[in-house]
């Protein structure tokens, strides 16, 4: 089966493996013989300023897809570009279908999370208006892994791995010191705990895990928050707790406003920054060492700490999406579903965009104990099948080598 003219962006945070899904919808298209792959700088900004690059070209050697699949960060660039609603603003929609039309694509790819799926509900709603055959897919990103109808997203494996041997290294480090001190490592999450969750996978044999772990699925409480780490310093020397840079409290107040920006992206949605070093501030009645670390983006471009499952199902979304949109699906994305744990076997299906875009999945209740000071141990059956394997990065001098076009 041949497939005509692709075109494929990539779009919101970066990650460890959103270059993976990008080789895989490449791989695909070239073994349906697609005579022209293009790919789109910055996103679907790259359509309207007809910034592509033909991917057939750069991408001409397996060495170079296999190095790009394990390449961090978004290789064709990203963007924060909402697009408007077609009522108040047609022109752009007609720009963008004269555009396509004029390179002669036959099927979208965009990869990326919530805001992502956005862009496909709304062209693929247009596009089914004016009549295109154009196919539109997303295929799913985000380490947040708060997107619905789907298992878990690609990226949020990898990501796990990290904040998980990074926990258990921030403990090994805080209890050296026979005194009394509190380590708060801040970890990404904006409405979804998922990744915070992750921290509680530190816990084995050689080490206890966080002594406490807080998610934004539960209202904040400053005051239990001092009485709680009290209570531990009660126990032990050194405390390190795991919190979402999300956190609010009951009147939905972020715990980082007394020190953030407040600044929001083109979505509405805050950047925020400094929710560890306000608790930090909060503890000061305790009178002893604290210590704010924020992992920031290096949970998610941590690429010398690769789920080798991880990179795995990112390749296959990308390249199930091809194959779906050679049979005509359009206006859905590619969703994973679980069969087993134990072996661990999935399933690759599609679901409607419109029951995906600009909708989240929280951490369910079930995960998070009843105090909300922790997750439950039930939730390492789910997240530790997505952190198996690894992939060695090429080195080059004694540091790794990336794709780059």
């Amino acid at each position: 089966m041949k497939i005509g003219n692709i075109v494929v962006g990539q779009s919101g945070g970066p990650t460890s493996a959103i270059n993976a899904s990008l080789a895989g919808v490449f791989q695909a298209a070239k073994d349906l013989g697609a005579e022209k792959i293009y790919g789109m700088r910055h996103g679907i900004e790259g359509i309207l300023k007809e910034e592509f690059i033909n991917l057939s070209q750069t991408l001409g050697s397996d060495s170079k897809v296999q190095l790009l699949k394990i390449t961090p960060s978004s290789a064709l660039g990203s963007c924060r570009y909402k697009l408007p609603k077609v009522e108040k603003d047609e022109q752009t929609y007609q720009k963008i279908f004269d555009i396509l039309k004029k390179y002669d694509i036959s099927h979208f790819f965009y990869i990326g999370g919530n805001d992502s799926m956005d862009t496909i509900q709304k062209l693929s709603s247009y596009g089914a208006r004016i009549g295109s055959n154009i196919t539109f897919i997303g295929i799913p990103k985000t380490i947040d892994n708060d997107l619905p109808l789907t298992d878990h997203t690609p990226g949020y494996g990898s990501a796990a791995k990290y904040i998980a041997a990074a926990t258990k290294e921030v403990i090994y480090d805080a209890s050296v010191y026979p005194f009394p001190a509190v380590t708060i490592m801040e970890i990404m999450g904006r409405d979804a705990g998922w990744l915070t969750a992750a921290s509680s996978l530190s816990r084995g044999e050689d080490c206890d895990g966080p002594d406490l772990i807080y998610l934004p699925e539960r209202p904040f409480d400053v005051e239990q928050f001092v009485d709680n780490v009290k209570e531990k310093m009660s126990q032990k020397y050194a405390v390190v707790i795991a919190v979402s840079e999300g956190l609010r409290d009951a009147t939905g107040t972020y715990i980082c406003d007394s020190l953030a920006s407040k600044k929001v992206d083109a979505f509405g949605h805050r950047q925020l920054e400094c929710t560890g070093k306000a608790l930090t501030n909060m503890l000061e009645v305790l009178h002893c060492k604290t210590r704010a670390i924020e992992l920031n983006t290096l949970q998610r471009c941590a690429a010398h700490m690769l789920s080798k499952t991880d990179i795995d199902e990112s390749f296959q979304s990308g390249y199930e999406g091809v194959m779906a949109a050679s049979k005509g699906e359009t206006g859905k994305m590619v969703t994973f579903h679980r069969i087993s744990n134990t072996p661990y076997q999935l399933e690759y299906r599609l679901s409607d965009i419109n029951l995906i875009a600009n909708q989240q999945r929280s951490v369910p209740g079930k995960y998070i104990t009843k105090g909300g000071t922790d997750v439950s141990d039930s939730i390492r059956e789910y997240i530790e099948p997505l952190i198996q394997g690894e992939y060695t990065p090429q080195y080059k001098n004694g540091v790794p080598s990336y794709f780059r076009f």
